[in-house]
């Protein structure tokens, strides 16, 4: 049975899209950080620093977002879906997964912290503009590689375009200035069924019951 645990808008909705893309079953635990569950001794038996997504399959439990993504799409996925069939590109779909997390996520990140999620007293409201910077810098790099108009690797959706593309949402949600073309990619991806499924799960798992 697998079982994940996650919050809503943070990056456990990557782990539950990726578990709706394959057509998998489980079940969805809402760990309330608002009220400090993450932080309860059970939870943190799960994620050293009470953080989300966990996922639990069998005897395996896992934190980090890409950890749990890329595991599922191995285990569960068909040759060719969520990872390419060649251990090329799966090469590169690791590739972008490890920029998308290190370089055009984290500057994103930088200002959440410096803007809600950080202890009032920890925030620098003058970091946002050099994270800002930081990131236009990283998506100019990805431009040079990638110009929006297909798929990140190959000629099908992969694990790289459901990251890319949640981190591209979280750079809306920012105000961030993304191209014109990028907006349509991830305007197009962000359509697809299992996305809404996905984020249908995570609300409806975050209501009384």
């Amino acid at each position: 049975m697998i079982t994940l645990y996650g919050f809503p808008n943070s990056r456990s909705l990557r782990a539950t899209w990726t578990l709706e893309e394959l057509g998998l079953s489980y079940a969805y635990r809402h760990v309330d950080l608002g009220r400090g569950e993450g932080q309860s001794e059970a939870f943190l038996a799960r994620h050293p620093d009470g953080k989300v997504p966990v996922l639990e399959d069998g005897e395996l439990s896992l934190f980090e977002s890409g950890a749990i993504c890329r595991y599922l799409a191995e285990r569960y996925g068909e040759p060719g879906g969520l990872l390419p069939a060649t251990i090329e590109e799966r090469a590169q779909v690791d590739q972008w997964l490890f920029f998308i997390i290190g370089e055009l996520e984290q500057p994103l990140w930088t200002q959440a912290k410096h803007k809600f999620a950080l202890p009032g007293e920890q925030r620098i409201p003058a970091v946002l503009p050099t994270a800002a910077w930081e990131f236009q810098r990283a998506l100019a790099a990805l431009e040079r590689r990638f110009d929006g108009e297909s798929w990140l690797v190959g000629d099908r959706f992969t694990l790289g375009d459901l990251l890319l593309t949640h981190t591209l949402t979280w750079a809306v949600q920012f105000k961030m200035r993304l191209s014109p073309a990028l907006t349509a990619y991830r305007e197009r991806v962000a359509a697809r069924p299992a996305l809404a499924r996905a984020a249908a799960r995570e609300r409806s798992g975050a209501e009384p019951g």
